[in-house]
C-alpha cells in the first residue's frame, strides 16, 4: 500500500509535487494537505482529489511522509506544538532552515531531510538538492526521493552547508537564465529588430538549446563541447563570445552565486535565531 503523504502548506511548490505523486499514481486519497487559504483549498480538492484541512495537527495521524512547505519565516508556528510518531520522514522544502531547527521544533523521533527545489519544478523539470544525517535510514532517504522526484530530478548532497551552492546554482539558476533572455532581447532591439520578433528569437533559441543540453541524458555533450560545436572559426560566434569573455563573463557568474550562496547562508542564521511572525496554521 502506498505511504500516507501530508503537506503543510499548499502553494505553488506543494501543488507541484502533489501533481506529480498523481501522475506518478500515488493514490490521491494518500495525500492530505493543511492549507488555511479557502481558495486555494478548494482548488487543490478540485484539482487533485486531495483532503485538505485548514489545520495540520488533525490530519498527523497515520502519515509516513511530512512535507514541510510553508514559508521559512512561517516555520516555527506552523510547527509549534505538532507530534510526529517516531520513524516519520520529515522532508522541508523551506529554504534556510536547518535540520538542527526542525529537531527543535518537531522532536528527534522522526528522520528529517532538507531539499531544495527550484521552480521548473511547477513543470516537472525541476531539480533539487537533498540532505540528509549520516544516521538516515535509507527508508526515509527512499520516501523523500518518492516526493521530490515528482517535481523532475534529484540529487544527494554530502554536507548540509552544500544546500547554500545549490541555492545559488539551481534554486536561483532560473532567474539567471530569464536574465539573459532579456540581455538577448534588448540586444536584438537595439540591432534594430522589432520588440516583438526579438523577444521570440531569443526565447526560442534559449529553449533550443536547453533541449539541445539535455538530449540524450548524460551521456550527451556537456554545455562546453556543444558550445565549441556550434563555433565556427572566424565566425560570427567566436565574436560574440569572445566579448562575452573579455566583458569578465565568467568571474561575474562567480562573483554572483557566490553572493547568492552568502546570503543563502545569512538567511539561515537569521532564522535560526530570530522570532517567528503570527501563526498562520
Amino acid at each position: 500500500m502506498s505511504d500516507v503523504i501530508a503537506f503543510i502548506g499548499g502553494g505553488n511548490m506543494a501543488a507541484s509535487l502533489i501533481g506529480g505523486l498523481i501522475a506518478a499514481q500515488h493514490p490521491a486519497g494518500r495525500i492530505r494537505v493543511a492549507e488555511p487559504d479557502l481558495a486555494r483549498a478548494q482548488s487543490l480538492r478540485e484539482h487533485f482529489g486531495v483532503s485538505v484541512l485548514a489545520a495540520a495537527a488533525p490530519m498527523l495521524d497515520g502519515v509516513d511522509t511530512l512535507v514541510l512547505a510553508v514559508k521559512p519565516q512561517q516555520m516555527a508556528v506552523a510547527l509549534q506544538g505538532l507530534q510526529v510518531a517516531p520513524g516519520t520522514c520529515v522532508v522541508s522544502i523551506a529554504a534556510g532552515i536547518r535540520l538542527e531547527l526542525l529537531q527543535g521544533l518537531l522532536g528527534p523521533q522522526a528522520h528529517y531531510v532538507r531539499s531544495m527545489p527550484n521552480t521548473p519544478a511547477l513543470y516537472g523539470a525541476g531539480i533539487s538538492g537533498l540532505y540528509a544525517s549520516p544516521q538516515t535510514p535509507d527508508s526515509a532517504r527512499a520516501r523523500a526521493e518518492t516526493v521530490l522526484r515528482a517535481a523532475g530530478e534529484i540529487c544527494w548532497l554530502a554536507r548540509e552547508e552544500d544546500l547554500d551552492a545549490v541555492t545559488a546554482v539551481s534554486g536561483s539558476g532560473p532567474a539567471y537564465f530569464f536574465l539573459v533572455v532579456e540581455a538577448m532581447t534588448d540586444a536584438g532591439i537595439a540591432l534594430g529588430l522589432s520588440a516583438e520578433t526579438a523577444a521570440r528569437l531569443a526565447k526560442r533559441t534559449c529553449i533550443g538549446a536547453a533541449r539541445m543540453l539535455d538530449a540524450g541524458g548524460a551521456d550527451a555533450a556537456d554545455a562546453a563541447e556543444l558550445r565549441t560545436q556550434v563555433t565556427s572559426k572566424g565566425g560570427t560566434t567566436e565574436a560574440a563570445l569572445r566579448q562575452l569573455e573579455s566583458a569578465g563573463l565568467r568571474p561575474m557568474f562567480q562573483a554572483a552565486l557566490a553572493a547568492a550562496a552568502q546570503r543563502s547562508a545569512q538567511l539561515g542564521d537569521e532564522l535560526a535565531h530570530n522570532a517567528a511572525p503570527p501563526p498562520s496554521y
